[in-house]
């Protein structure tokens, strides 16, 4: 049976441009104060959220607020190489290399040569990335600033 690729289904959210103040007053009160969000049912009754989902709303508005659409996966979604390469805007045939070389973590499917990986792996791997775009950018930084040669 034909795997769906896992980012096709991913549930994504974009903001309406009228919803980006109403947004933006929502995480700015809920930096000021420990929130507290209630979900009101159909019943009247009211549901009061856990910290957990707290936080992964105001951190969705943050995004949102700034125009940016959200995409939601379970941290422990397994990806195709395909699917690692259109997450993180790189050839499939280099992140094919970064698996062989071990740095993204992969798994071989049981009597396949075919490999998931993890996505909370590839957030790893991109998160480590970009703290070394930010050291190389910071070493030319001193350079310029310092005039020396390079």
């Amino acid at each position: 049976m034909p795997r769906t690729g896992v980012l096709a289904h991913a549930t994504r959210i974009e903001a309406d441009s009228g919803d980006r103040e109403l947004l933006e007053h929502l995480e700015a009160t809920a930096a000021a104060s420990k929130a507290l969000l209630v979900l009101r049912g159909p019943d009247g009754a009211d549901i009061e959220l856990p910290g957990s989902l707290v936080r992964l709303l105001v951190a969705a508005a943050h995004d949102l607020a700034k125009g940016n659409a959200v995409l939601t996966l379970p941290v422990e979604t397994r990806l195709t190489p395909k699917e690692v390469a259109e997450l993180l805007g790189l050839s499939r045939p280099f992140v094919a290399r970064l698996l062989d070389e071990g740095e993204i973590p992969s798994q071989h499917l049981p009597d396949s040569r075919h490999r998931v990986v993890r996505l909370v792996d590839v957030l790893e791997f991109q998160a480590r990335r970009e703290r070394r775009a930010e050291g190389r950018r910071r070493i030319m930084d001193a350079v310029e600033e310092a005039e020396l040669p390079y």
